[in-house]
């Protein structure tokens, strides 16, 4: 979709994305430019702060919360059906809890980043990096730390295919994790009070708005080279299968 009317404070942009499970009828049409700068400034929801990456729809079809689901997603070159984790943490502690998590997958990782500024949000460039140490890995995170929490135009993928694991820190700043077993992974997300709630919505699954800015388009292609991946690096191409 394009930009919301009107909208680009401090070189913002303001991308609204519909589920295709909502009302094809956008909360944000008919909002001016002072409205939806309002709604891009509210944060807070109870307990739980967003980053700047992403608000919910105006009319609060999900109100955002901690907490994490499981689901499963079936792998569309063997058709196994992988268990999942999704979840939603608070700002103050999603990147810790990201960076936590990434231990789960040993110490050798392939990486994916995920950028969606040159296009709408169903367009996406995947760049592919393999064989990382977690520790370079994580030191270079620390350094574009602003980015990856802030941007709703960049998402990561950190994997191991050789212990068919995946951990997703996407546009939307939920985390999703892939693969048995499940309960390194939640023991992790219960030390950051990150709790079981099957019953939760995310706010991917109701319209929503994702932000970037132009010093965002600027540091994607910096973590870019650090991680080492060049412009001609091949695009990710479901690398991670998982077997029956």
């Amino acid at each position: 979709m394009g930009n919301a009317p009107g909208y680009q404070p401090n070189t913002m942009s303001a991308v609204p994305e519909t589920n295709t499970r909502t009302n094809p009828t956008s909360s944000f049409k008919s909002l001016s430019s002072d409205e939806l700068e309002t709604h891009m400034n509210v944060f807070r929801y109870g307990a739980f702060d967003l980053t700047d990456a992403i608000r919910p729809s105006y009319d609060l079809q999900v109100v955002p919360r901690q907490g994490y689901r499981h689901d499963s997603y079936t792998d569309p070159k063997t058709n196994a059906k992988v268990p999942v984790i999704m979840a939603a943490a608070s700002r103050e502690r999603l990147f810790d809890l990201f960076l936590d998590l990434i231990d789960c997958l040993g110490n050798e990782v392939d990486v994916v980043l995920e950028s969606s500024h040159c296009g709408d949000s169903e367009e996406h460039e995947d760049l592919y990096r393999e064989h990382i140490d977690v520790p370079v890995l994580k030191s270079i995170f620390y350094d574009f730390e602003d980015l990856i929490l802030n941007d709703g135009c960049t998402g990561i993928a950190v994997l191991n295919p050789r212990k068919q694991q995946e951990i997703q820190f996407d546009e939307h700043k939920m985390i999703i994790c892939y693969g048995s077993p499940l309960e390194p992974f939640e023991r992790i997300l219960i030390k950051h009070d990150v709790y079981p709630d099957e019953q939760i919505r995310f706010i991917t699954e109701a319209e929503h708005v994702h932000s970037s800015t132009d010093t965002f388009v600027r540091d994607f292609p910096r973590m870019q080279s650090q991680l080492g991946i060049d412009s001609d690096s091949p695009s990710r191409n479901d690398d991670l299968s998982f077997e029956c």
